[in-house]
């Protein structure tokens, strides 16, 4: 079970509910150590003074803001919880809006809230946790809040998730860059060299490929191949590169112009396996041949299994 961030309440109104929050997602990134190319040791990273050059330890340093140039002002933890103690510790829920209100781009990270006792009560009050999951479950809204998650202020959505209430981190407003900043064309597709048929087969393309959502079928296939290279080179020996791997085909799209009528009747018509003209595509729209051949008449299919991390920790959101 990963470790709560913190322990405090969600409040809305003159409602407290104690819970504890913990990260909901667990990076799985890979993680190289720099060496020195002569001897293969690690490279070694010092905390050390600026002006003496010798390392400092963990013990002797602390939190400074440089308010001034060369000046700081020092700030330990209990400096920054004594700021607001009350928003350091509560979930402070402003408002309730429709959950589809919320434009995607102002999620960021998710977190798991869950019950937590309090004041050293060994049941915690999971009536009020529950009245709030379903009561945001039943109206389809989501709770805005504000939070401080170690040394800053975020604006967060609460939401129900299963059996559960999530917290998403949203981005500010102004985090955001506008899209006035990019040279993007009108929503008007008229006059933009787009004709009906190409239209068409476009939504008949995307609903030919509409499928449901499952999160779990999309795997990190870049991740897969760089631990089967390192796996390679493992078993050829410290000193001994394997050869490289003949670099498949890649597909790149014309940067001129292209004809849009083509493109889109060369995918419909892979959708099915095979070339196919504009007959063919009205007897055969429906079906769904989701793997483009090799060649020999096979299909490719990835089958890497990521090696399991040990350890399985939760890294911390700062």
């Amino acid at each position: 079970m990963p470790r709560s961030i913190w322990k405090g309440s969600i409040s809305f109104g003159l409602v407290q509910i104690p819970v504890a929050l913990y990260p909901a997602e667990e990076p799985d990134e890979l993680h190289f150590t720099q060496l020195d190319r002569r001897t293969m040791a690690p490279i070694r990273y010092e905390r050390v003074n600026r002006e003496t050059g010798e390392p400092v330890s963990w013990d002797d340093i602390v939190r400074g803001y440089p308010y001034e140039k060369d000046e700081y002002v020092v700030l330990s933890d209990e400096d920054l919880r004594r700021a607001n103690v009350e928003a350091t510790q509560t979930v402070d829920i402003l408002d309730f809006v429709d959950a589809s209100e919320i434009d995607p781009m102002y999620y960021d990270k998710p977190y798991f809230l869950a019950p937590a006792s309090q004041n050293g009560k060994k049941r915690s009050p999971v009536t009020a946790y529950v009245l709030l999951r379903e009561a945001l479950r039943k109206t389809g809204k989501v709770g805005i809040a504000k939070v401080v998650i170690r040394t800053r202020e975020h604006i967060a959505a609460v939401r129900p998730h299963g059996r559960g209430l999530v917290l998403n981190l949203l981005r500010f407003a102004h985090e955001l860059r506008s899209e006035e900043e990019l040279d993007l064309p009108e929503m008007d597709a008229k006059g933009k060299g787009l004709g009906k048929r190409e239209l068409e087969m476009a939504e008949r393309l995307v609903a030919e490929m509409a499928t449901a959502w499952e999160p779990e079928k999309y795997k990190d296939e870049y991740r897969d191949d760089v631990m089967k290279l390192i796996e390679k080179k493992v078993k050829a020996g410290r000193t001994t590169a394997p050869a490289e791997p003949v670099e498949e085909e890649r597909h790149r799209r014309a940067t001129g112009t292209v004809d849009l009528i083509a493109l889109l009747k060369k995918s419909l018509g892979q959708k099915g396996g095979k070339a196919a003209n504009d007959d063919d595509d009205a007897k055969n729209g429906a079906k769904d041949g989701r793997r483009a051949p090799e060649e020999g008449g096979k299909s490719r299919v990835r089958k890497a299994e990521t090696p399991k991390r040990k350890g399985g920790s939760s890294r911390r959101a700062a």
